[in-house]
């Protein structure tokens, strides 16, 4: 296992193969309960919503637009999440659903600078096959609603130059052989969204501080071309871009969910 963390100094143990394969949870395998992976109850002083407990690239759709609006607010974001972002967050990827029940996504990072959240990138992504919930809970196919830290990334490919703590484990993240092609490369890059997970552990780390029933292990990953058990499904060159930009100093949080949840004022 060869492994670099920016907060860590110690060596992550290694895990065998079978723990492995019961680790990764299969997001995006339609019958599969569970997301790829897993946020803790928000540390003292910092306020972090988890609303609820909730192939490379795509073909067929145009490019997606970058929502416009107030440059001093996160576009298309209303009240009730934007007071959820920590104030010393620089950097913020929202996660815009179509709808909540769709599986389609636009995925925009956005820094914020003197003058206000300027866009730095667009991708077309998925979300969870059945869409989203403010309620989620281990297998209802939907990803969770909220606004959530991101820390950790790893995957089975080497680190591409991750500015977040990465871990490279080809046996905690390739996926069992047995599952469909379209699948295979769902874990070559992983960042874990802080949705029922200890914050600063590896991606794969299996604990969930609010149980099991609460659902987890709800990643950024390589899409597959359709919607997943929880997680977002981004285009390889989106992954990289991510593990390169994404910041520990300054911060980054992953607003996700349907418009109309991300719209909400209150």
């Amino acid at each position: 296992m060869q492994t670099k963390s920016v907060r860590r100094t110690a060596a992550v143990t290694a895990v065998s193969f079978t723990a492995a394969l019961m680790a990764l949870g299969g997001c995006g395998r339609p019958e599969d309960g569970d997301g790829a992976k897993n946020g803790v109850p928000p540390e003292p002083g910092r306020t972090v919503t988890a609303s609820g407990a909730g192939a490379a690239g795509r073909t067929g759709r145009p490019e997606p637009a970058v929502p416009v609006g107030d440059p001093a607010a996160l576009p298309g974001v209303g009240g009730r999440l934007r007071a959820a972002i920590p104030a010393d967050s620089r950097q913020a990827l929202v996660v815009y659903g179509e709808g909540q029940d769709s599986a389609d996504a636009t995925v925009v990072l956005y820094g914020l600078e003197d003058d206000g959240w300027r866009p730095l990138g667009s991708w077309s992504a998925h979300n969870g096959r059945n869409g989203w919930t403010t309620d989620h809970h281990a297998g209802d196919g939907r990803s969770p609603v909220g606004v959530f830290t991101v820390t950790d990334a790893g995957g089975v490919l080497p680190d591409p130059g991750a500015r977040l703590a990465y871990t490279h484990d080809r046996a905690a993240y390739v996926p069992p052989s047995y599952w469909s092609p379209a699948y295979q490369h769902d874990f070559d890059y992983v960042i874990a969204i802080d949705y029922n997970r200890l914050r600063g552990a590896p991606p794969h780390d299996a604990t969930r501080p609010w149980g099991a029933g609460r659902g987890g292990k709800i990643w950024l990953h390589l899409d597959h071309g359709s919607g997943t058990s929880a997680c977002i499904g981004l285009p390889r060159e989106a992954m990289r871009s991510l593990l390169r930009t994404l910041d520990p100093a300054r911060d980054p949080v992953v607003v996700m969910g349907d418009r109309v949840n991300l719209m909400a004022q209150r």
